[in-house]
């Protein structure tokens, strides 16, 4: 696939009518025009799918297989809308989260619950450095032993400064160029070994795929259900930063400025349905590499009795293919271990910085379109994050229970994602511009099942248990 960058030099959160670009018609055209669903499909199989997906499947078998697939489903309308209100007004997320009432002074709820939110995921990206860093160190032990505290903390370090050093720049090309090569590897890596096992000893077969599709929920496996359905797909800070991928990539500023005119109308559908196939592309992407891990937890972890915790995750898993199909499977397995995280590192990185650095503008720190002050925020958060979450695995040490945390309080701030994107579809969409009768509905459905899962989280963490 042909990636199109020339573009990128022109600031894309300006919108003149010297950038106005008509939208390609088809499939074939709109190739070299996806990019942003490609980041986020870097970001989205990462902690989620390597940990929380395939400890489930260890947990409780293929019996869930079915829920992998409405976790990554459901949650696409909402990110959908959401970048689709960002393609016809050329705001960002946090722009129009700001603008949902109640507000409290220059913040408005959801932005205040976005910073909360940011503070907890500190523990949920210091576990996927962690995790890194795990591979790293079974793969080439420094300093100690595999896993030892040494050759932990210096993988961690080597991790926080390629990160920096790497992302440093914050070009969207670099970004999406390092994404695209990341996805490749990853996804050929576990879809090798996880639909090669059935040609092995330790193989599956239709009867476990067909059974884990019954829509079955073990009573002992709801809280890790829960947990995976938060972090696995689209999860609330992805949808959030999808918009800005969106409109680096140029969509908004190719629509260009809303002068009213028919003209607009037609540039904005056309370049609202190139989104669409941008969102399509990621979903199969992310949906295949989810399915892969699952696959892996329930074919060779749980007939085994072994559950992954804490450092033991990337072990556990390591030996039990080493054991089974040899040396050369376990060595794959962390090589994918190492793209799957180092992309959702490279992916999660640059999105954070955006809307953090966004966040500091809507408190009247800087004008956000005034590009030398949006680009030296975005470095200094370049810098700051990745040295937060690599001091929070140290410290805590465990990245599976870090990882988790972090996908319960996502799965409450997916509520307020809803609100969102319900309010500005309201308010700042053109009704012609809103999708048809099967959007809604599957907006609805979508709006449902995410609220549901806020409640949910929201009475587990207050002590009340259920199932």
């Amino acid at each position: 696939m042909t990636i199109s960058t020339a573009a990128e030099p022109k600031d894309p959160y300006v919108l003149t009518p010297d950038d106005i670009k008509e939208p390609p018609q088809g499939w074939l055209a709109s190739l070299r025009y996806l990019g942003p669903g490609l980041i986020l499909g870097a970001s989205i199989v990462g902690s989620g799918e390597l940990i929380a997906t395939t400890a489930l499947g260890a947990e409780v078998g293929f019996v869930l297989l079915w829920l992998v697939i409405l976790s990554t489903l459901v949650k696409v309308a909402v990110q959908v809308e959401l970048a689709r209100w960002s393609i016809v007004t050329g705001k960002t997320a946090l722009e129009g989260y700001n603008t949902v009432p109640p507000r409290f002074g220059r913040l408005g709820w959801i932005s205040l619950m976005w910073i909360l939110m940011a503070v907890v995921k500190v523990l949920q990206v210091g576990g996927v450095v962690g995790g890194l860093a795990a591979a790293l160190s079974i793969l080439f032990p420094i300093g100690s032993g595999p896993l030892e505290f040494t050759s932990l903390a210096i993988w961690t370090a080597v991790v926080v400064v390629g990160a920096i050093i790497s992302l440093y720049s914050n070009r969207y090309s670099v970004i999406e160029r390092g994404a695209v090569a990341l996805t490749v590897l990853f996804v050929t890596i576990t879809c090798a070994i996880a639909f090669g096992l059935p040609f092995t000893e330790i193989g599956y077969g239709l009867s476990d795929i067909g059974g884990g599709m019954q829509l079955a929920l073990p009573a002992g496996a709801i809280g890790a259900a829960i947990a995976m359905f938060g972090l696995t797909g689209v999860t609330s800070d992805e949808i959030t930063y999808y918009t800005y991928w969106c409109i680096e990539k140029g969509y908004a500023r190719w629509v260009g400025p809303n002068d009213g005119s028919d003209e607009w109308r037609r540039r904005a559908k056309g370049w609202i349905k190139v989104m669409y196939k941008d969102a399509a592309v990621s979903w199969v992407v992310y949906t295949v590499g989810t399915l892969a891990f699952y696959i892996m937890g329930a074919a060779v972890l749980h007939p085994a009795g072994l559950v992954p915790e804490e450092n033991a995750m990337i072990t556990t898993l390591s030996r039990t293919y080493t054991d089974t199909l040899g040396e050369w499977a376990s060595v794959a397995f962390l090589i994918g271990a190492v793209a799957v995280l180092g992309s959702t590192l490279w992916a999660a990185l640059p999105g954070w910085a955006r809307v953090a650095a966004n966040a500091v503008s809507l408190c009247g720190r800087f004008d956000w379109r005034d590009t030398a002050q949006r680009t030296w925020w975005m470095r200094f958060f370049t810098v700051l994050f990745p040295i937060a979450w690599g001091s929070a695995y140290l410290y805590f040490n465990s990245p599976v229970i870090m990882i988790q945390t972090g996908g319960l309080i996502g799965g409450l701030f997916l509520i307020a994602v809803v609100v969102a994107a319900w309010y500005l579809r309201k308010n700042e969409v053109d009704e012609d511009l809103r999708g048809g009768r099967w959007f809604v509905g599957a907006l609805l459905v979508s709006s449902v099942l995410i609220a549901a899962l806020g409640a949910y989280t929201a009475i587990s963490v207050f002590g009340v248990s259920i199932g």
